[in-house]
């Protein structure tokens, strides 16, 4: 998607001069707009170009960002929530420029109910900062999308990531949540209990609303508690359809798996290259069991029969941490070992969803794709719940190169839709989704606009992001 194609939202050029006045005199030099912050907070890890914001506020509470809300809501000026910027949708960028409200001064850990597995904590608190605070309780917070994002950005995106397949996502893992509405108004969600009768699920209309419903200034996380064994491995497969039939049969066995990873031949040289891994350039299986001795023992091994049934292996699992942080760092680290492909090239990573007994066809179509396209492509998945993601490797200022890109992600994303998946597993909509959601859910992208229209009637939440209104 170019500049051109991003949905379009209006400067309010006297409304922003009120704005920035205003809040340079509540906020002093938390209230910044200087060209290099302002770049910083419109950086954009897709190839669509940067839209800065006109400041970035940098509140220290609830309050703090109640206020900034008022003063935009006041003069209509956009408001763009962010946390740590490592949203790939464009979902940071300001098409009509506005306030950016920086969360990362709110990092405290309000509270750990150590007896009730959850935690409170404000939207800046990063999840790496969280689990380190956590060590000690015998508990952890499980959603790990790979980035270290802020808690508050992973509610806002509906994030996930590899352990989702036993644990969830973020919609899963959310008790509750305090949020600024677009009216500066502050209300609190739920009460932080596991379940409740008591009206709208609040809750699970912020998480995933991408900052164009108000702003998420509080979480009440679920824990777990901390797997008294972990064992894992890599499994090699002669191709990506046998060991999506492989991941398939796994779930239906019922096999807890934690972590289920495909990684496909190209992106395994990468990764044998950067990590130094000891294993053959074919397509792989990254898995791990939690529970105790026996039963990650028993999982590992009922596993890896499946897989010798349907031409994997060998299987080498080890439930030594020290090996299995090795493994897991190489997979994490798979984004900059694609890199290497190309050298100079920027990856630009997108991502689809789709039911698991679709997954093989739509992986191996998609692989098909990306040779006639003649693209740098490889591709890692999230294979347990039917999630998959392709970087694409390119030349941001070659027009033919973008040009295939786009035709290959619309494609990509239309062949999820007819297999009855999604246009997005776990990236958001944000800017660059945005042609396809309407296509995916129809009239229901009405009713979204109704409750945006309700919620902000101004338009003033992140707005160009998610659909038109």
């Amino acid at each position: 998607m170019a500049l051109k194609d991003v949905l379009p939202v209006l400067r309010n050029e006297d409304g922003i001069r009120a704005v920035l006045g205003i809040l340079k005199q509540r906020l002093g030099e938390r209230l910044q707009s200087g060209a290099d912050m302002r770049a910083q907070h419109a950086h954009t890890t897709t190839y669509l170009p940067a839209q800065l914001p006109d400041g970035v506020a940098f509140p220290d509470s609830t309050e703090e960002i109640a206020l900034v809300v008022r003063a935009c809501a006041e003069h209509r000026v956009p408001v763009i929530p962010y946390g740590t910027g490592t949203s790939l949708e464009g979902h940071v960028n300001a098409p009509g420029g506005g306030i950016c409200i920086d969360t990362s001064r709110m990092n405290r850990i309000l509270s750990v109910n150590a007896e009730d597995l959850d935690c409170e904590v404000e939207p800046g608190v990063t999840r790496e900062h969280l689990n380190t605070h956590l060590r000690a309780t015998g508990l952890f917070f499980p959603i790990d999308p790979g980035a270290n994002a802020s808690l508050g950005g992973m509610a806002a995106t509906r994030a996930s990531g590899t352990n989702a397949v036993r644990y969830g996502t973020m919609k899963d893992n959310v008790l509750a949540l305090t949020a600024v509405t677009a009216s500066g108004e502050v209300i609190t969600t739920a009460r932080r209990v596991r379940k409740s009768s008591a009206g709208y699920d609040l809750t699970r209309l912020f998480v995933g609303s991408e900052g164009t419903l108000g702003v998420i200034a509080g979480l009440t996380l679920k824990l777990q508690g901390i797997p008294q064994a972990i064992s894992g491995g890599v499994c090699p497969f002669p191709s990506v359809e046998a060991a999506c039939a492989t991941t398939i049969h796994t779930i239906q066995a019922g096999i807890p798996v934690a972590r289920i990873e495909l990684v496909n031949a190209l992106q395994m040289r990468a990764m044998i290259a950067h990590s130094n891994l000891p294993y053959a350039e074919t397509p792989c299986l990254f898995v791990e069991f939690h529970g105790s001795d026996a039963s990650v023992k028993e999982q590992a091994e009922a596993f890896g029969e499946i897989a010798a049934d349907l031409g994997g292996g060998p299987f080498h699992w080890t439930s030594i941490a020290e090996e299995r942080s090795k493994l897991w760092k190489a997979r994490h680290d798979a984004y900059w070992a694609a890199l290497k492909l190309r050298p100079g090239a920027q990856g630009i990573s997108t991502d689809v969803c789709v039911p698991i007994s679709r997954l093989a066809a739509c992986v191996a179509e998609t692989e098909a794709d990306i040779a006639r396209s003649g693209l740098v492509a490889p591709i890692v998945g999230h294979v347990g719940d039917g999630n998959f993601h392709v970087l694409i490797l390119l030349d941001p200022a070659n027009g033919a190169e973008i040009h295939a890109a786009e035709a290959f992600v619309e494609r990509l994303n239309m062949r999820a839709l007819a297999m009855e998946g999604t246009c997005t597993g776990e990236h958001g909509i944000g800017q660059g989704k945005v042609a396809f959601l309407e296509r995916e859910l129809g009239g229901a992208v009405d009713v979204m606009r109704a409750v945006k229209r309700a919620l902000d009637p101004h338009n003033i939440m992140n707005p160009g992001k998610i659909f038109s209104v």
